[in-house]
């Protein structure tokens, strides 16, 4: 069955009841082999943090918080994967709802608050897939953590996940724990990332192999919080910067009548400002940090156009919920053929 076909019924349903019900039909559909159909046939090899990726467009973190569908999720045609956010201990979130569709801006809004399984159950689904290629894991905190203590599950999350990541994500940019967000203003920055560095020095030197660190940021910056993080991000020697994460904004859907539910907003109205963060950071960074685009990719359009902004490679996830897997292809092909023109 095709999404298309799928996607009305998904959508008459509790959106997160649909999102659990969808990764468990794809895994049935995986382990059935019926999944071929829709990987993307077109090779686009990149190297983004010194990672040989097959193409260069990922699947963002959120989707698979826990790692347990990850050989389905390959089989789509990704050149990436990126599963988390994963924290020390196990945690429930918020409360429910906590996922809202703004399908008439082709939009989300989610107030999850990284509910997970904790990063055992993570590793231990990771050991279990069979996939080979490349896996960031994206690594946060407890709600219960203060945030002055906050470096303490960073490191312990580290600390298990560096055997198994190809690279791994420091996320501080979701809106949906509270205070996270304080750990983007330079000082708190500075120390997290100078506790992060001293520990994954550490790990490189006792596993015999450097695994990449990205740091994830949110849109809703000015100047001079973008300015102090591309200097951050230089003095630690961190690899990657994923722009961005979801919006507090609410611009391009003043007219929905879930404007007013909390959380991060995600999706095609956050396309325009997550592109020009993007490029504000590409413009500061100056091809010394690889940038992956994340943000309203709705169509092979928009990726392209985090590329000409200074992405090395995107990633997608709220455009999956409407486009379906063809989404990825889209993507893959449109990069290509602007890659051609230039």
């Amino acid at each position: 069955m095709s999404y298309a076909l799928l996607r009305p019924f998904l959508f008459n349903m509790d959106p997160e009841q649909a999102h659990e019900l969808t990764l468990d039909l794809l895994n049935k559909a995986h382990h059935a082999k019926l999944l071929n159909f829709f990987a993307t046939r077109q090779s686009l090899p990149v190297t983004c943090m010194g990672i040989e990726m097959p193409n260069p467009v990922g699947l963002a973190a959120g989707l698979d918080k826990n790692g347990a569908y990850i050989d389905a999720l390959a089989e789509l045609g990704f050149g990436y994967l990126e599963i988390g956010t994963v924290t020390p201990r196990p945690q429930a979130g918020n409360g429910k709802p906590r996922l809202f569709r703004l399908q008439e801006d082709g939009a989300i809004i989610n107030r999850m608050g990284f509910n997970n399984d904790g990063v055992d159950t993570l590793i231990a689904n990771v050991k279990r897939a069979k996939y080979k290629g490349v896996l960031g894991i994206n690594i946060g905190k407890n709600a219960t953590t203060p945030v002055e203590n906050a470096l303490d599950d960073y490191i312990y999350c580290l600390e298990r996940v560096y055997p198994y990541a190809s690279y791994i994500t420091i996320n501080i940019s979701s809106p949906n724990t509270k205070n996270l967000r304080s750990l983007q203003n330079a000082d708190a920055l500075s120390v997290l990332l100078d506790g992060i560095k001293k520990c994954h020095q550490r790990l490189t030197l006792e596993h015999g192999f450097y695994v990449p660190l990205a740091l994830k940021i949110a849109p809703d910056l000015d100047e001079s919080q973008i300015n102090e993080i591309a200097k951050a991000v230089l003095n630690f020697d961190i690899d990657g910067l994923i722009a961005t994460n979801t919006t507090l904004s609410r611009a391009g859907v003043e007219n929905s009548s879930q404007k007013d539910e909390t959380g991060g907003l995600s999706g095609r109205p956050i396309g325009h400002h997550s592109t020009a963060v993007l490029a504000q950071f590409a413009d500061r960074l100056s091809d010394k940090v690889d940038l992956i685009g994340v943000g309203g990719i709705d169509s092979g359009n928009i990726a392209v156009k985090k590329m000409q902004a200074g992405a090395t490679a995107v990633q997608l996830f709220s455009g999956l919920v409407y486009q379906g897997p063809k989404l990825i292809d889209d993507c893959v092909r449109a990069i290509a053929e602007h890659m051609d023109r230039h």
